[in-house]
């Protein structure tokens, strides 16, 4: 006879409810609980049938994952975490791209597809504060990035501008005082640049250090070739500067090749910072220095928010806003050829959970 739920409460000495939350991901137990559970599990090779278990319950299986472009290494390396971290939950995951288009993004939010899924995990680009209302949906939805605060969801975030701090003082701190960026937006309320950009702000006032606007040089979106033309740019403009931080890798990656093949050395010359920690990080010549904003707690804590959500239908828990921690990581771009990959022992973030104030969407 195969072996039941009712026959793992039993080993375990727990109730059958107290199973069924063990396996379907259920955040809130006691430790020594779960492990319990989970022991009986492996000892009477339970397995769960999640067909059956969802087809009783009324769902897929399935959760959304919306990003603006996989062809971005961020968001491809945040889709496999949150593929892992479902996989680990039983649960599938469904991805769309929407390629940072508003109406893409609505459709993404109320659109039929959203039958498919339990719940979904959104990353916008394309809505902004204005948007907010979009987000009271019906449905379990945890909110990515830093388009929308204080929605009425659950919203997994980074600490951009404690983040852009961090990779200005490092400069500073190395001795650079005429720190180039790369990639800023010109006029945008909110979102990473504008985030990233008061970091930077505030570490070059706590220097004494005037902020030179020729300095910031525009680029949108956070491609590699636009990282390139960013530098052809403000090489030809004649600017001096003494580093670079590019406010993601992929225009830092861009940026290297140019300082390259103008024959510019990096560090000795022009030392580079990126933000987001990819892995051509790792790989590029010389290896890239870069901002690691949490990528993995990101997509863990998504995965979980939504899940939880999933299984209480109805329920009453406060919104979390969820900050994760970084740090930056020291390569080659700043440090020199051969030098070892560090964890700058001096920055970082501290991991901040607080409920959003937002009520529950009926």
């Amino acid at each position: 006879m195969p072996v039941t739920m009712h026959d793992v409460a039993q080993r375990a000495g727990v109730s059958v409810k107290t199973v069924s939350n063990v396996v379907n991901g259920y955040p809130y137990l006691r430790p020594s609980t779960k492990e319990r559970v989970e022991a009986a599990i492996a000892e009477l090779g339970y397995q769960l049938n999640v067909s059956a278990r969802n087809l009783r319950q009324g769902r897929t299986g399935m959760i959304g994952l919306a990003v603006p472009e996989l062809s971005q290494p961020y968001f491809a390396e945040l889709a496999d975490m949150v593929m892992q971290a479902s996989e680990e939950r039983g649960v599938t995951v469904l991805i769309e791209q929407t390629g940072a288009e508003r109406d893409r993004e609505l459709e993404v939010l109320h659109g039929a597809r959203r039958r498919m899924t339990d719940g979904l995990i959104f990353s916008p680009l394309a809505l902004g504060e204005d948007d907010r209302d979009e987000l009271a949906v019906d449905y379990p939805l945890v909110l990515l990035g830093e388009r929308i605060f204080h929605g009425p969801t659950d919203h997994v975030t980074m600490a951009n501008e404690g983040g852009g701090h961090a990779a200005t003082a490092y400069l500073l701190g190395l001795g650079r005082r005429r720190i180039a960026v790369l990639g800023t937006h010109p006029g945008e309320p909110l979102g990473s640049s504008p985030l990233r950009l008061a970091g930077y702000e505030r570490a070059l006032r706590e220097a004494g250090i005037e902020l030179d606007p020729a300095l910031l040089v525009p680029g949108d979106p956070w491609h590699r070739s636009v990282g390139a033309d960013c530098m052809e740019r403000l090489l030809a403009a004649g600017t001096p500067f003494d580093a670079v931080f590019a406010l993601n890798d992929a225009m830092a990656l861009g940026a290297l090749r140019v300082l390259s093949a103008r024959g510019l050395r990096v560090p000795e010359d022009v030392a580079v910072i990126g933000f987001d920690d990819v892995d051509d990080a790792r790989y590029s010549t010389p290896s890239l220095s870069s901002v690691a904003p949490g990528r993995a707690d990101i997509a863990r804590t998504a995965v979980e928010l939504v899940v939880a959500r999933i299984a209480e239908p109805g329920g009453t828990r406060p919104f979390v806003e969820h900050v994760a921690a970084f740090h930056v990581v020291e390569r080659e771009s700043t440090l020199g050829l051969g030098a070892p990959e560090v964890v700058h022992p001096d920055v970082g973030g501290a991991e901040v959970v607080q409920p959003a104030s937002s009520p529950e969407p009926a």
